[in-house]
Protein backbone atom coordinates (compact mmCIF):
# COMPACT_ATOMS: atom_id res chain seq x y z
CA UNK A 1 0.00 0.00 0.00
CA UNK A 2 1.16 3.26 -0.84
CA UNK A 3 2.00 6.37 1.85
CA UNK A 4 -0.53 8.48 1.03
CA UNK A 5 -2.69 11.61 2.95
CA UNK A 6 -5.64 12.31 3.16
CA UNK A 7 -6.64 15.87 1.30
CA UNK A 8 -9.78 18.19 2.63
CA UNK A 9 -12.97 16.92 0.96
CA UNK A 10 -14.87 19.17 -0.66
CA UNK A 11 -18.51 18.99 0.39
CA UNK A 12 -20.24 15.73 0.27
CA UNK A 13 -22.36 15.46 -2.88
CA UNK A 14 -25.68 14.65 -1.66
CA UNK A 15 -28.92 12.84 -3.39
CA UNK A 16 -31.88 14.55 -3.79
CA UNK A 17 -34.30 12.83 -1.36
CA UNK A 18 -37.61 11.00 -3.01
CA UNK A 19 -40.92 13.06 -2.81
CA UNK A 20 -42.33 12.27 0.47
CA UNK A 21 -39.29 11.99 2.42
CA UNK A 22 -37.97 15.70 3.23
CA UNK A 23 -37.10 14.53 6.90
CA UNK A 24 -34.93 11.83 6.00
CA UNK A 25 -30.94 12.59 5.58
CA UNK A 26 -29.82 12.92 2.00
CA UNK A 27 -27.58 9.93 0.91
CA UNK A 28 -23.79 10.92 0.62
CA UNK A 29 -22.15 9.91 -2.61
CA UNK A 30 -18.70 9.23 -1.58
CA UNK A 31 -15.29 10.51 -3.66
CA UNK A 32 -13.33 7.07 -4.37
CA UNK A 33 -10.39 9.21 -4.29
CA UNK A 34 -10.60 10.52 -0.78
CA UNK A 35 -12.15 7.03 0.56
CA UNK A 36 -9.01 5.08 -0.91
CA UNK A 37 -6.79 7.90 0.70
CA UNK A 38 -8.80 7.79 3.99
CA UNK A 39 -8.29 4.12 4.27
CA UNK A 40 -4.61 3.43 3.33
CA UNK A 41 -3.74 6.70 5.78
CA UNK A 42 -5.65 4.74 8.75
CA UNK A 43 -4.04 1.66 7.94
CA UNK A 44 -0.97 3.10 7.57
CA UNK A 45 -0.97 4.60 11.14
CA UNK A 46 -2.18 1.20 12.24
CA UNK A 47 0.66 -1.12 11.12
CA UNK A 48 3.16 1.55 12.61
CA UNK A 49 1.27 1.25 15.65
CA UNK A 50 1.25 -2.38 15.46
CA UNK A 51 4.67 -3.00 14.34
CA UNK A 52 5.83 -1.35 18.15
CA UNK A 53 3.89 -3.65 19.58
CA UNK A 54 4.81 -6.78 17.82
CA UNK A 55 8.45 -6.20 18.27
CA UNK A 56 7.77 -6.36 22.28
CA UNK A 57 5.92 -9.96 21.70
CA UNK A 58 8.96 -11.55 19.27
CA UNK A 59 11.24 -10.39 21.71
CA UNK A 60 9.81 -12.00 24.87
CA UNK A 61 12.64 -14.04 25.23
CA UNK A 62 15.04 -11.57 25.08
CA UNK A 63 13.66 -9.13 27.22
CA UNK A 64 13.11 -11.21 29.98
CA UNK A 65 16.38 -11.95 29.87
CA UNK A 66 17.42 -7.86 30.00
CA UNK A 67 15.31 -6.61 32.57
CA UNK A 68 14.26 -9.67 34.85
CA UNK A 69 17.40 -11.80 35.14
CA UNK A 70 16.80 -13.76 38.23
CA UNK A 71 14.51 -16.84 38.07
CA UNK A 72 13.78 -19.58 36.25
CA UNK A 73 13.29 -18.87 32.06
CA UNK A 74 9.26 -19.31 32.91
CA UNK A 75 9.66 -16.79 35.47
CA UNK A 76 11.04 -14.21 33.13
CA UNK A 77 8.40 -14.99 30.97
CA UNK A 78 6.17 -14.48 32.85
CA UNK A 79 7.65 -11.33 33.91
CA UNK A 80 7.79 -9.95 30.79
CA UNK A 81 4.43 -11.03 29.71
CA UNK A 82 2.96 -9.14 32.58
CA UNK A 83 4.84 -6.14 31.93
CA UNK A 84 2.97 -7.15 28.53
CA UNK A 85 -0.42 -7.29 29.92
CA UNK A 86 0.07 -4.16 32.08
CA UNK A 87 -0.39 -2.17 29.16
CA UNK A 88 -3.60 -3.59 28.70
CA UNK A 89 -4.82 -2.56 32.15
CA UNK A 90 -4.31 0.97 31.30
CA UNK A 91 -6.38 0.89 27.86
CA UNK A 92 -9.87 1.36 29.01
CA UNK A 93 -8.75 4.60 30.57
CA UNK A 94 -7.12 5.25 27.41
CA UNK A 95 -10.16 4.56 25.66
CA UNK A 96 -12.37 6.77 28.35
CA UNK A 97 -9.90 9.72 27.09
CA UNK A 98 -9.50 9.72 23.85
CA UNK A 99 -12.92 7.61 22.95
CA UNK A 100 -15.19 10.63 24.08
CA UNK A 101 -12.94 13.36 22.93
CA UNK A 102 -13.18 11.86 19.86
CA UNK A 103 -16.82 12.00 19.19
CA UNK A 104 -16.28 15.83 20.54
CA UNK A 105 -13.22 17.47 18.87
CA UNK A 106 -13.02 14.95 15.60
CA UNK A 107 -11.40 11.52 14.93
CA UNK A 108 -8.58 13.27 13.35
CA UNK A 109 -7.02 15.07 16.03
CA UNK A 110 -7.29 12.17 18.93
CA UNK A 111 -5.82 9.77 16.24
CA UNK A 112 -2.96 12.35 15.79
CA UNK A 113 -2.14 12.08 19.64
CA UNK A 114 -2.22 8.57 20.00
CA UNK A 115 0.14 8.46 17.53
CA UNK A 116 3.07 10.66 18.82
CA UNK A 117 2.45 8.83 22.35
CA UNK A 118 3.06 5.65 21.06
CA UNK A 119 5.90 6.17 19.28
CA UNK A 120 7.08 7.81 22.21
CA UNK A 121 6.72 5.12 24.48
CA UNK A 122 7.96 2.57 21.79
CA UNK A 123 11.32 4.57 21.86
CA UNK A 124 11.55 4.59 25.52
CA UNK A 125 11.66 1.10 25.49
CA UNK A 126 14.51 0.96 23.39
CA UNK A 127 16.91 3.50 25.66
CA UNK A 128 16.06 2.13 29.13
CA UNK A 129 19.42 0.78 30.77
CA UNK A 130 19.39 -2.88 31.63
CA UNK A 131 18.99 -4.62 35.08
CA UNK A 132 22.58 -5.34 34.85
CA UNK A 133 23.11 -1.35 34.73
CA UNK A 134 20.69 0.14 37.28
CA UNK A 135 19.26 -2.63 39.01
CA UNK A 136 15.10 -2.66 39.60
CA UNK A 137 14.90 0.91 37.73
CA UNK A 138 14.82 -1.44 34.62
CA UNK A 139 11.98 -3.10 35.00
CA UNK A 140 9.90 -0.06 36.67
CA UNK A 141 10.96 2.15 33.56
CA UNK A 142 10.13 -0.36 30.93
CA UNK A 143 6.57 -0.77 32.95
CA UNK A 144 6.28 2.81 32.73
CA UNK A 145 6.94 3.16 29.13
CA UNK A 146 4.42 0.41 28.57
CA UNK A 147 1.91 1.99 29.76
CA UNK A 148 1.97 4.75 27.60
CA UNK A 149 1.73 2.47 24.81
CA UNK A 150 -1.02 1.16 26.26
CA UNK A 151 -2.98 4.21 27.20
CA UNK A 152 -2.47 5.98 24.14
CA UNK A 153 -3.50 2.59 22.13
CA UNK A 154 -7.06 2.89 23.90
CA UNK A 155 -7.55 5.55 21.17
CA UNK A 156 -6.36 3.53 18.58
CA UNK A 157 -8.69 0.82 17.09
CA UNK A 158 -11.72 2.52 17.93
CA UNK A 159 -10.94 5.30 16.28
CA UNK A 160 -8.96 3.86 12.84
CA UNK A 161 -12.36 1.71 12.57
CA UNK A 162 -14.68 4.32 12.93
CA UNK A 163 -12.35 6.76 10.41
CA UNK A 164 -12.71 4.19 7.53
CA UNK A 165 -16.10 2.81 8.22
CA UNK A 166 -17.46 6.77 8.26
CA UNK A 167 -16.00 7.60 5.04
CA UNK A 168 -16.77 3.87 3.39
CA UNK A 169 -20.06 3.26 0.63
CA UNK A 170 -22.55 1.10 2.52
CA UNK A 171 -22.09 -1.53 0.10
CA UNK A 172 -18.01 -1.47 0.14
CA UNK A 173 -17.68 -0.77 4.00
CA UNK A 174 -16.15 -4.90 4.60
CA UNK A 175 -13.65 -4.26 2.17
CA UNK A 176 -12.37 -1.34 2.88
CA UNK A 177 -12.24 -1.94 6.49
CA UNK A 178 -10.54 -5.23 5.82
CA UNK A 179 -7.71 -2.80 4.96
CA UNK A 180 -6.77 -1.15 8.28
CA UNK A 181 -5.95 -5.11 9.67
CA UNK A 182 -4.67 -5.61 6.44
CA UNK A 183 -2.18 -2.86 7.97
CA UNK A 184 -2.08 -4.49 11.59
CA UNK A 185 -0.60 -7.83 10.02
CA UNK A 186 1.75 -5.51 8.43
CA UNK A 187 3.24 -4.13 11.20
CA UNK A 188 3.38 -7.58 12.45
CA UNK A 189 5.10 -9.06 9.74
CA UNK A 190 7.80 -5.96 10.36
CA UNK A 191 8.19 -6.94 13.50
CA UNK A 192 8.10 -10.53 13.07
CA UNK A 193 10.46 -10.04 9.92
CA UNK A 194 12.97 -7.72 11.52
CA UNK A 195 13.15 -10.04 14.86
CA UNK A 196 14.01 -12.84 12.90
CA UNK A 197 16.66 -11.33 10.55
CA UNK A 198 18.44 -9.95 13.60
CA UNK A 199 17.99 -13.37 15.21
CA UNK A 200 19.80 -15.08 12.56
CA UNK A 201 22.33 -12.53 11.63
CA UNK A 202 23.31 -11.63 15.37
CA UNK A 203 25.01 -13.84 17.94
CA UNK A 204 23.17 -14.38 21.06
CA UNK A 205 25.64 -12.36 23.16
CA UNK A 206 25.52 -9.01 20.81
CA UNK A 207 21.14 -9.64 20.57
CA UNK A 208 21.52 -9.58 24.60
CA UNK A 209 23.82 -6.59 24.85
CA UNK A 210 22.43 -4.06 22.40
CA UNK A 211 20.38 -6.05 19.27
CA UNK A 212 16.76 -6.09 21.11
CA UNK A 213 17.05 -2.00 21.37
CA UNK A 214 17.10 -1.22 17.28
CA UNK A 215 13.35 -2.40 16.35
CA UNK A 216 12.19 0.23 19.52
CA UNK A 217 14.58 2.81 18.40
CA UNK A 218 12.86 2.77 14.90
CA UNK A 219 9.98 4.08 16.29
CA UNK A 220 11.03 7.46 16.40
CA UNK A 221 11.21 7.93 12.55
CA UNK A 222 8.06 6.23 12.30
CA UNK A 223 6.70 8.35 14.95
CA UNK A 224 7.12 11.28 12.62
CA UNK A 225 6.20 10.00 9.56
CA UNK A 226 3.16 8.51 10.92
CA UNK A 227 2.17 11.73 12.35
CA UNK A 228 2.55 13.77 9.37
CA UNK A 229 -0.04 11.37 7.80
CA UNK A 230 -2.76 11.87 10.56
CA UNK A 231 -2.15 15.59 10.49
CA UNK A 232 -3.12 15.87 7.30
CA UNK A 233 -6.21 13.74 7.88
CA UNK A 234 -9.81 15.63 7.32
CA UNK A 235 -13.26 14.33 9.36
CA UNK A 236 -15.23 12.21 8.26
CA UNK A 237 -18.75 13.21 6.50
CA UNK A 238 -20.71 11.60 8.86
CA UNK A 239 -18.60 13.52 11.66
CA UNK A 240 -18.94 16.90 9.64
CA UNK A 241 -22.57 16.25 9.14
CA UNK A 242 -23.02 16.46 13.22
CA UNK A 243 -23.72 20.36 13.51
CA UNK A 244 -24.06 20.22 17.10
CA UNK A 245 -21.76 18.51 19.11
CA UNK A 246 -22.50 19.05 22.69
CA UNK A 247 -20.74 16.46 25.63
CA UNK A 248 -22.27 13.22 26.05
CA UNK A 249 -22.54 12.13 29.55
CA UNK A 250 -20.47 8.84 30.06
CA UNK A 251 -23.72 7.60 31.51
CA UNK A 252 -24.93 7.43 28.26
CA UNK A 253 -22.25 5.98 26.55
CA UNK A 254 -22.60 2.95 29.14
CA UNK A 255 -25.91 2.63 30.08
CA UNK A 256 -27.71 3.76 27.42
CA UNK A 257 -25.73 1.68 24.73
CA UNK A 258 -25.58 -1.35 27.10
CA UNK A 259 -26.55 -3.84 24.78
CA UNK A 260 -24.64 -2.78 22.02
CA UNK A 261 -21.70 -2.73 24.34
CA UNK A 262 -22.07 -6.40 25.22
CA UNK A 263 -22.62 -7.94 22.14
CA UNK A 264 -18.83 -5.39 21.42
CA UNK A 265 -17.16 -7.28 24.42
CA UNK A 266 -17.97 -10.50 23.44
CA UNK A 267 -17.13 -10.16 19.62
CA UNK A 268 -14.15 -8.17 20.66
CA UNK A 269 -13.32 -11.05 23.25
CA UNK A 270 -12.79 -14.05 20.93
CA UNK A 271 -11.51 -11.94 18.42
CA UNK A 272 -8.23 -10.31 20.21
CA UNK A 273 -7.75 -13.91 22.09
CA UNK A 274 -7.39 -15.69 19.40
CA UNK A 275 -5.45 -12.81 17.74
CA UNK A 276 -2.96 -12.48 20.69
CA UNK A 277 -2.49 -16.06 21.08
CA UNK A 278 -1.54 -16.46 17.71
CA UNK A 279 0.71 -13.48 16.59
CA UNK A 280 1.62 -12.72 19.86
CA UNK A 281 1.82 -16.36 22.46
CA UNK A 282 2.76 -18.77 19.51
CA UNK A 283 6.49 -17.64 18.73
CA UNK A 284 6.96 -17.98 22.49
CA UNK A 285 5.10 -21.16 23.10
CA UNK A 286 7.09 -22.50 20.09
CA UNK A 287 9.96 -21.64 21.84
CA UNK A 288 9.86 -21.61 25.33
CA UNK A 289 7.16 -24.34 25.93
CA UNK A 290 8.65 -26.61 23.01
CA UNK A 291 11.74 -26.15 22.90
CA UNK A 292 11.18 -24.94 18.68
CA UNK A 293 14.28 -23.30 17.09
CA UNK A 294 13.95 -19.41 17.71
CA UNK A 295 14.71 -18.68 14.38
CA UNK A 296 12.48 -21.22 12.33
CA UNK A 297 9.34 -20.54 14.41
CA UNK A 298 9.50 -17.16 13.96
CA UNK A 299 9.77 -17.85 10.25
CA UNK A 300 6.62 -20.04 10.55
CA UNK A 301 4.66 -17.29 12.17
CA UNK A 302 5.99 -14.82 9.91
CA UNK A 303 4.88 -16.90 6.62
CA UNK A 304 1.44 -16.89 8.48
CA UNK A 305 1.00 -13.63 8.54
CA UNK A 306 1.79 -13.22 5.10
CA UNK A 307 -0.80 -16.06 4.00
CA UNK A 308 -3.60 -13.72 5.78
CA UNK A 309 -2.73 -10.66 4.46
CA UNK A 310 -3.28 -12.09 1.18
CA UNK A 311 -6.40 -13.66 2.14
CA UNK A 312 -7.57 -10.66 3.87
CA UNK A 313 -8.98 -8.40 1.44
CA UNK A 314 -11.49 -11.27 -0.27
CA UNK A 315 -12.65 -12.28 2.91
CA UNK A 316 -13.58 -8.36 3.52
CA UNK A 317 -14.99 -8.64 0.07
CA UNK A 318 -16.93 -11.81 0.90
CA UNK A 319 -18.63 -10.14 4.03
CA UNK A 320 -20.32 -7.54 2.06
CA UNK A 321 -21.44 -9.81 -0.03
CA UNK A 322 -22.80 -12.28 2.25
CA UNK A 323 -23.27 -11.03 5.58
CA UNK A 324 -20.42 -9.94 8.46
CA UNK A 325 -22.54 -12.54 10.57
CA UNK A 326 -21.74 -15.82 9.09
CA UNK A 327 -18.18 -14.68 8.29
CA UNK A 328 -17.99 -14.29 12.30
CA UNK A 329 -19.99 -17.33 12.80
CA UNK A 330 -17.75 -19.28 10.41
CA UNK A 331 -14.46 -18.01 12.65
CA UNK A 332 -16.24 -18.98 15.75
CA UNK A 333 -17.18 -23.28 14.58
CA UNK A 334 -13.94 -22.97 13.19
CA UNK A 335 -11.99 -22.43 16.34
CA UNK A 336 -14.29 -24.28 18.48
CA UNK A 337 -13.90 -27.81 16.07
CA UNK A 338 -10.46 -27.31 14.69
CA UNK A 339 -8.10 -25.62 17.93
CA UNK A 340 -7.43 -29.10 19.23
CA UNK A 341 -6.26 -30.54 16.28
CA UNK A 342 -4.31 -27.41 14.78
CA UNK A 343 -2.52 -27.27 18.25
CA UNK A 344 -1.56 -30.72 18.10
CA UNK A 345 -0.47 -30.60 14.59
CA UNK A 346 2.13 -27.61 15.86
CA UNK A 347 2.87 -29.74 18.84
CA UNK A 348 4.25 -32.44 16.31
CA UNK A 349 7.35 -30.72 15.60
CA UNK A 350 7.94 -30.99 12.43
CA UNK A 351 7.72 -27.85 10.06
CA UNK A 352 4.95 -28.97 7.53
CA UNK A 353 2.94 -29.89 10.71
CA UNK A 354 3.62 -26.55 12.66
CA UNK A 355 3.10 -24.78 9.79
CA UNK A 356 -0.06 -26.44 8.78
CA UNK A 357 -1.59 -25.93 12.55
CA UNK A 358 -0.55 -22.55 12.74
CA UNK A 359 -1.99 -22.16 8.92
CA UNK A 360 -5.07 -23.23 9.80
CA UNK A 361 -5.46 -21.12 12.70
CA UNK A 362 -4.27 -18.40 10.51
CA UNK A 363 -7.04 -18.70 8.34
CA UNK A 364 -9.92 -19.07 10.97
CA UNK A 365 -8.27 -15.44 12.39
CA UNK A 366 -9.00 -13.83 9.27
CA UNK A 367 -12.81 -14.67 9.45
CA UNK A 368 -12.29 -11.74 12.30
CA UNK A 369 -10.16 -9.47 11.07
CA UNK A 370 -12.22 -9.03 7.60
CA UNK A 371 -15.40 -8.20 9.48
CA UNK A 372 -14.87 -7.19 12.83
CA UNK A 373 -13.66 -3.13 11.59
CA UNK A 374 -17.04 -2.99 9.73
CA UNK A 375 -19.33 -4.68 11.86
CA UNK A 376 -17.93 -2.95 15.41
CA UNK A 377 -18.45 0.44 14.64
CA UNK A 378 -22.32 -0.41 13.12
CA UNK A 379 -22.93 -1.39 16.73
CA UNK A 380 -22.99 2.66 17.85
CA UNK A 381 -24.87 5.60 16.52
CA UNK A 382 -22.07 8.41 15.22
CA UNK A 383 -22.51 10.62 18.34
CA UNK A 384 -21.24 8.17 20.75
CA UNK A 385 -19.67 5.98 17.99
CA UNK A 386 -16.08 6.45 19.22
CA UNK A 387 -16.70 7.02 22.84
CA UNK A 388 -19.08 3.42 23.09
CA UNK A 389 -16.59 1.63 20.64
CA UNK A 390 -13.59 2.52 22.24
CA UNK A 391 -15.20 1.81 26.02
CA UNK A 392 -16.18 -1.89 25.43
CA UNK A 393 -13.46 -2.69 23.23
CA UNK A 394 -10.60 -1.96 25.03
CA UNK A 395 -12.82 -3.45 28.46
CA UNK A 396 -12.31 -6.80 26.48
CA UNK A 397 -8.76 -6.24 25.31
CA UNK A 398 -7.47 -5.92 28.27
CA UNK A 399 -9.21 -8.57 30.40
CA UNK A 400 -9.25 -11.34 27.65
CA UNK A 401 -7.21 -10.34 24.75
CA UNK A 402 -4.45 -8.64 26.41
CA UNK A 403 -3.84 -11.19 28.85
CA UNK A 404 -3.77 -13.82 26.96
CA UNK A 405 0.06 -15.25 26.82
CA UNK A 406 0.31 -14.16 30.70
CA UNK A 407 -2.70 -15.87 31.55
CA UNK A 408 -1.76 -19.41 29.34
CA UNK A 409 1.66 -19.06 30.73
CA UNK A 410 0.67 -19.11 33.77
CA UNK A 411 -2.39 -21.86 33.24
CA UNK A 412 0.23 -24.03 31.75
CA UNK A 413 2.70 -23.60 34.61
CA UNK A 414 -0.51 -24.81 37.16
CA UNK A 415 -1.16 -27.71 35.31
CA UNK A 416 1.44 -28.79 33.25
CA UNK A 417 -1.09 -29.32 30.37
CA UNK A 418 0.22 -28.18 26.85
CA UNK A 419 -2.86 -27.87 25.32
CA UNK A 420 -4.25 -25.02 27.05
CA UNK A 421 -3.73 -22.52 24.20
CA UNK A 422 -6.44 -25.09 22.66
CA UNK A 423 -8.74 -24.82 25.20
CA UNK A 424 -8.65 -21.07 25.95
CA UNK A 425 -9.22 -20.64 22.20
CA UNK A 426 -12.52 -22.95 22.44
CA UNK A 427 -13.83 -21.07 25.50
CA UNK A 428 -14.05 -17.86 23.49
CA UNK A 429 -15.44 -19.29 20.27
CA UNK A 430 -18.05 -20.11 22.32
CA UNK A 431 -18.78 -16.45 24.04
CA UNK A 432 -18.54 -15.25 20.54
CA UNK A 433 -20.47 -17.53 19.06
CA UNK A 434 -23.55 -16.30 21.24
CA UNK A 435 -22.74 -12.45 20.56
CA UNK A 436 -22.47 -13.24 16.71
CA UNK A 437 -25.89 -14.72 17.23
CA UNK A 438 -27.75 -11.86 19.13
CA UNK A 439 -25.80 -9.15 17.03
CA UNK A 440 -27.71 -7.79 13.61
CA UNK A 441 -26.52 -8.20 10.44
CA UNK A 442 -24.78 -4.68 8.85
CA UNK A 443 -23.75 -5.22 5.49
CA UNK A 444 -24.65 -2.48 3.24
CA UNK A 445 -26.54 -1.04 5.74
CA UNK A 446 -25.99 2.79 6.52
CA UNK A 447 -24.62 3.26 9.82
CA UNK A 448 -26.88 4.28 13.08
CA UNK A 449 -27.31 8.18 12.88
CA UNK A 450 -26.05 8.35 9.51
CA UNK A 451 -26.82 9.40 6.06
CA UNK A 452 -26.74 6.52 3.54
CA UNK A 453 -22.86 6.34 1.78
CA UNK A 454 -23.30 5.57 -1.55
CA UNK A 455 -20.60 5.37 -4.29
CA UNK A 456 -20.75 7.32 -7.52
CA UNK A 457 -21.88 5.93 -11.16
CA UNK A 458 -19.47 4.02 -12.61
CA UNK A 459 -17.09 2.74 -10.05
CA UNK A 460 -15.31 0.26 -10.08
CA UNK A 461 -15.65 -1.89 -7.05
CA UNK A 462 -12.60 -4.38 -7.21
CA UNK A 463 -10.53 -1.44 -6.79
CA UNK A 464 -9.05 -0.87 -3.08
Amino acid sequence: MSTVSVAAPPSPRKASPKPGTAHAPAPTVTDPALVRRAVKAAALGNAMEWFDFGVYSYLAVTLGKVFFPSGSPTAQLLSTFGAFAAAFLVRPLGGLVFGPLGDRVGRQKVLALTMIMMAAGTFAIGVIPSYAAIGVGAPILLLAARLVQGFSTGGEYAGASTFIAEYAPDKRRGFLGSWLEFGTLAGYIGGAGLVTLMTALLSSEDLLSWGWRLPFLIAGPMGIIGLYLRMRLEETPAFAAESERPRVPLREMVAGQWRALLLCVGLVLVFNVTDYMLLSYMPSYLTSELGYDATHGLAVVLGVMALMMIVQPFAGALTDRVGRRPVIAAGCVGFLVLSVPALLLIRDGGLLAVAAGMGALGLLLVCFTAAMPSALPALFPTRVRYGSLSIGFNVSVSLFGGTTPLVVTALIGATGDMMMPAYYMMAAAVIGGFAVWRMAESAGRPLPGSAPSLEPAGTHPEKA
